[in-house]
């Protein structure tokens, strides 16, 4: 092996020394409570990144307007004409241990639940409030009832709050305020006696509530900042240290407006669309999960028809995990408490698929370089077993062709069924029906009827 130039040898030692430099300075820039290495990050979202598939449920008083979970906000809807909601709440079929079931037929493995949305109406007996769910008509705390259901069926549990609140009486008015004033001139006027202080107070009061009275909790949603509305507001730093304080080994996203740290935030929340390739922050790949929708809306929705078949959920978990990610799939009960039909039909999909396929996504991500993706189709993969999934999206006649996987691979099977796929390696003569591949490609012989699966994986056990 040739030695390295001197000048190359020296310029490698800078680099290193710049790079040790600025993790050390990142690290050290970093509140005492929040240091931590990446070893101890990486464990403590080992969890996470190894289950990939997740159930967001949005629930709340938005379920009986059925029209989005905004509805307040879209349709400028006043307390007083909004209070109807609350005063009919009451969710007769609820039944957690049914959700639980159809979760984990579904292969989800986490879930995490809207406690208290941007309405402000809480799921749960919060003692700083009187806008919560035992007040309604239902009177009982949903909240207990629901964590022990989906921790009976061995599902981590999340829950999402809102750092929004349109019920508060010291959330300040702003231009994304439901109700009227509507000119800032109006809101100035409306906002005297708010105090965003006293809601920073709220807001760690019931966090308080939330992550003390119901367990061990995994992963904390909060939801979200904007403009005018940032870290100052929630005073993002100590809502943070108290969470980090409550339950150290909590999973936390990144919508405290405290994104150019290190420290404030676990993982991205790409939203509503599928990123190009793995999420990166300067330039290094990180922790991130997508939430989407089985249809537009988050909250139950009636009228809501652009719902996405259950091939294209498929294919939208095997994306997402093939770029290194999670997807984290929202269901939006309904204002008696059942999912609706046609989320349950999805689920019950996925679950199909998930039954036989289930390897190709838990523990798996983005595939090697060297492994080019062939026609119409998408790789995951798992460096522990040491297995390489394709999930054809289109089924081809006869062949697929991997070019250079010559030498990387020893054994072919569906994973459907287990059954083997024969191939062959450098076939370049022969009569009319002969396929022809390069020196280092390798040709798989594929059943020409497609095997009873949304999306056809084929299991790859490398060498």
């Amino acid at each position: 092996m040739k030695k390295l130039p001197v000048v190359l040898v020296k310029l490698k030692l800078v680099l290193i020394f710049l790079f040790i430099q600025y993790a050390g300075s990142a690290q050290s820039s970093a509140p005492t409570w929040a240091r931590e290495t990446a070893a101890d990050k990486e464990k403590r979202m080992q969890w996470w990144t190894h289950d990939r598939f997740g159930m967001f449920i949005h629930w709340g008083l938005y379920a009986l307007p059925a029209r989005h979970e905004w509805v307040q906000n879209r349709e400028r809807i006043t307390p007083e004409n909004y209070r109807k909601y609350f005063d009919y709440f009451n969710p007769d079929m609820f039944d957690p241990a049914q959700w639980a079931k159809e979760a984990k037929a579904a292969g989800m493995k986490y879930v995490v639940l809207t406690t208290k949305h941007h309405e402000g109406f809480c799921l749960w007996d919060s003692k700083f409030t009187d806008y919560k769910v035992t007040n309604t008509p239902y009177k009982k705390d949903l909240l207990k009832s629901f964590v022990d259901a989906f921790r009976a069926e061995g599902i981590r549990i999340g829950f999402y709050y809102s750092l929004i609140d349109w019920h508060h009486p010291d959330f300040v008015y702003d231009g994304g305020h439901p109700p009227t004033p509507v000119t800032k001139e109006e809101r100035e006027k409306a906002n005297a006696g708010r105090d965003m202080r006293r809601y920073q107070e709220y807001m760690r009061n019931q966090v308080t509530e939330l992550l003390t009275k119901y367990g061990k909790i995994d992963q904390l949603f909060f939801d979200f900042s904007y403009a005018g509305k940032g870290r100052n507001e929630w005073d993002s730093e100590n809502l943070l240290k108290l969470v980090r304080k409550l339950q150290p080994e909590i999973i936390v996203n990144d919508r405290l407006d405290l994104n150019e740290t290190t420290w404030g935030w676990d993982y991205k929340t790409p939203e509503q669309f599928m990123p190009k390739e793995w999420v990166k922050v300067n330039g290094q790949k990180v922790p991130w999960e997508t939430c989407q929708t089985f249809s537009g809306s988050w909250g139950y929705f009636r009228d809501e028809y652009s719902w996405k078949s259950p091939e294209q959920l498929v294919v939208m978990l095997a994306e997402t995990v093939s770029k290194g990610g999670n997807l984290l799939l929202n269901v939006g009960p309904t204002a008696r408490g059942n999912f609706d039909e046609r989320a349950s039909e999805r689920l019950a999909a996925l679950g199909k698929w998930m039954k036989y396929n289930s390897p190709a996504v838990y523990g798996c991500t983005e595939a090697p370089e060297q492994f080019k993706k062939p026609a119409n189709s998408i790789l995951t993969y798992n460096a522990s077993t040491k297995r390489l999934y394709i999930h054809v999206l289109e089924w081809p006649f006869k062949t697929l062709l991997l070019e250079g996987y010559k030498g990387r691979f020893k054994y072919a099977q569906l994973l459907q069924d287990g059954s083997e796929i024969r191939f062959s390696t450098n076939t370049k003569s022969g009569g009319h029906t002969t396929e022809t591949s390069g020196e280092n490609d390798v040709m798989l012989q594929l059943p020409v009827q497609k095997p009873d699966s949304l999306v056809p994986v084929i299991e790859l056990i490398l060498e």
